[in-house]
């Protein structure tokens, strides 16, 4: 058990920073119902790792550049086009994808970051990942600190929070600022294809067992966190891959809530 821990120790440290951001971030996406956006930014994303492999760019610095021109971009479109935002999503998606797809094509070798960044592995985390993943969750827990009631204020009833003149586009364009800052430092744990689960189900789960927003964060956290440590050493015991083994899990937790709620409000 001992070396065990050991060889988990940077996991176990990610999988708490992780779930600090989930908590945080995956309660104002679901709130906001921003998880499509949010997809689009980690999907689109892989443009930054094509562009990293292509110029001998760190694939880090790359990747969190590129994640928050795509936020800024959808901030941009989220009111030039409001009526046409799904097509664009999508568009940006696609566009970013294949930027990193025929980037990484062009680029001669072997590149084994690319399976990292598309599936992640959440036992290999470096620690230059672990101070991002620090810097990144104080930055998120003092915007969280200093503008909670606008986010909420803003989150349950934007018409009216127009009215009283609050700072709506700036605070949706910060969520998705954070939305990409948080995505980009989950990604190489986790993959842009799969980490987008992972920030949705905590959230659900805990937006149905609590009674307030930040109760929900806190619970949310507190899932998140038991998910991925329960994955990690499911998967260490069964000899699979980390990063399938977290996220099958909170699938399966989330279809047996999911399954028991709607028991208990049908008639």
């Amino acid at each position: 058990m001992v070396a065990l821990i050991e060889l988990l120790s940077n996991s176990l440290i990610a999988a708490l920073l992780i779930s600090i951001a989930i908590g945080i971030i995956g309660s104002i996406m679901l709130i906001n119902r921003y998880n499509y956006l949010a997809a689009s930014i980690a999907h689109g994303s892989y443009g930054g790792v094509g562009i990293a492999l292509f110029f001998s760019l760190p694939l880090l610095l790359s990747t969190t550049l590129f994640a928050l021109f795509l936020a800024l971009l959808l901030a941009y479109l989220s009111y030039k086009e409001p009526k046409r935002l799904d097509i664009l999503i999508s568009v940006i998606w696609a566009m970013g994808m294949s930027i990193g797809i025929i980037l990484s094509d062009l680029t001669p070798g072997y590149h084994s970051d690319l399976l990292a960044y598309l599936f992640g592995n959440i036992l290999l985390v470096p620690n230059d990942d672990l101070y991002f993943m620090g810097i990144v969750d104080c930055i998120v827990l003092l915007f969280v600190w200093q503008n909670f009631h606008y986010l909420i204020a803003i989150a349950y009833d934007k018409e009216f929070a127009i009215t009283r003149n609050l700072p709506v586009k700036m605070m949706h364009t910060l969520i998705l600022v954070f939305i990409a800052l948080t995505i980009v430092m989950s990604i190489r744990s986790f993959g842009l294809i799969l980490v987008i689960a992972l920030f949705s189900i905590p959230p659900f789960i805990a937006e149905k067992i609590t009674k307030n927003a930040q109760s929900m964060m806190l619970a949310a956290a507190v899932i998140a966190f038991f998910l991925i440590v329960a994955g990690l050493f499911l998967a260490y015991f069964l000899n699979i891959s980390a990063t399938a083994a977290i996220i099958l899990l909170a699938s399966a937790i989330f279809l047996l809530f999911f399954k028991g709620l709607k028991s208990t409000t049908s008639p």
